[in-house]
């Protein structure tokens, strides 16, 4: 059974949403307030965070830069304004899917469960990968490590999962999206923008190279040397 960990201060929503997720093997706790939540993070081995934006003491958007300080643990956030500019902030920051409120409960467990599952099969596959080297860059997926000319950056687990699917396959051309639905197991029109912030980052974190591509009206592309490690 997973565990998750869900910050958010509605009382109402927490009592039902745990005994729903029982349903599918998903083990809710829950903290009303962002100091709560980080104490048990720091103290407890989740499976993913379920992370509203609406939130007393700092806001989801506080929350989730905090655990990106230390974790790369999955983050869905939640907010009750469904505006588009607030997922993509969070996604700039980190979280790896976004679900508006008011929203059916099997919606959450399917988004859930496609997150789960894509952490689950890339442990699977970073343990039997061995890892890519190209000219200045080295991905070790084992470790989930990456260098640029010898200096580790660091990346979400989003970010890490975007250059892996580039690097393994260079000079492979993948629309948004093609990205999107590998990256987040679902075909979603309003994170298509999403996909260029996302790439953008990566790109500034992976400086001076220049290794991901933009090809016009296409997606994007890998472009580098491979060389043997």
């Amino acid at each position: 059974m997973h565990r998750l960990l869900l910050i958010d201060d509605d009382q109402h929503l927490a009592a039902p949403l745990t005994a729903y997720l029982q349903r599918f093997d998903l083990a809710l706790d829950h903290a009303d307030r962002p100091s709560a939540g980080l104490a048990r993070l720091a103290a407890t081995a989740y499976d993913a965070v379920i992370l509203d934006v609406m939130l007393p003491e700092m806001d989801g958007f506080a929350v989730c830069r905090e655990i990106r300080k230390t974790s790369d643990i999955p983050i869905l956030m939640l907010t009750a304004r469904g505006d588009v500019m607030d997922r993509v902030i969070g996604l700039e920051l980190g979280a790896d899917d976004y679900l508006p409120k008011p929203f059916e409960p099997r919606e959450l467990a399917a988004r859930l469960q496609t997150i789960l599952r894509r952490q689950r099969a890339d442990r699977q596959e970073a343990a039997s990968t061995a890892p890519l080297v190209f000219e200045g860059l080295r991905v070790d997926f084992e470790r989930r490590q990456v260098e640029v000319q010898g200096r580790e950056v660091e990346l979400t687990g989003t970010e890490f999962e975007l250059l892996g699917l580039l690097a393994r396959e260079p000079q492979k051309v993948f629309s948004r999206d093609d990205i999107l639905t590998r990256l987040r197991g679902q075909e979603a029109e309003l994170y298509t923008r999403a996909v260029d912030i996302l790439v953008s980052r990566l790109r500034r974190k992976l400086e001076p190279l220049d290794c991901i591509k933009t090809v016009r009206n296409a997606g994007y592309a890998f472009a580098a040397a491979r060389v043997t490690d």
